[in-house]
């Protein structure tokens, strides 16, 4: 059997598994205020940035269109998000948080911090954190270039 074919010297399936693993880790947070992870991350991107255009969010958030927009007319079936044609470009879609959307922000405010203490077990300190998102956010950028 060849080495590098083993599953366990693959770093894309540790990768995988941790991202699967860590959205799990979400979903009793989340599910209890009707947001799926997917729906949490634009909620953010919003949060930053509200009425953005649909391929903003999707640069943001490294989807293509066809992915982000059937996940945006769910939002806003649930009353989360609004989307409007562009003034200057009617071709372009703005996408803006309602009032439900933005209230959702002060029920999720301590996610973050609950999730940071959740992996605090591998983690020693909040150095190691910022470490390891500087590594990934290395690798995404040299993937995203290929």
């Amino acid at each position: 059997m060849y080495e590098q074919l083993k599953l366990d010297n693959q770093i894309c399936f540790r990768l995988y598994t941790a991202s699967r693993l860590m959205t799990q880790a979400y979903r009793p947070m989340l599910e209890p205020l009707g947001l799926s992870y997917p729906k949490y991350l634009v909620l953010l991107v919003l949060w930053e940035k509200d009425n953005m255009v649909v391929s903003d969010i999707c640069r943001r958030l490294s989807l293509d269109t066809g992915t982000l927009t059937p996940l945006l007319q769910r939002m806003e079936a649930d009353g989360l998000i609004v989307r409007t044609r562009g003034i200057a470009d009617g071709r372009q879609t703005l996408v803006s948080l309602t009032r439900k959307g933005a209230t959702l922000q002060e029920d999720c405010k301590d996610i973050p911090s609950c999730m940071m203490q959740r992996c605090s077990d591998t983690m020693q300190n909040a150095e190691q954190a910022y470490q390891m998102v500087a590594s990934l956010d290395a690798l995404i950028n040299v993937l995203k270039q290929h």
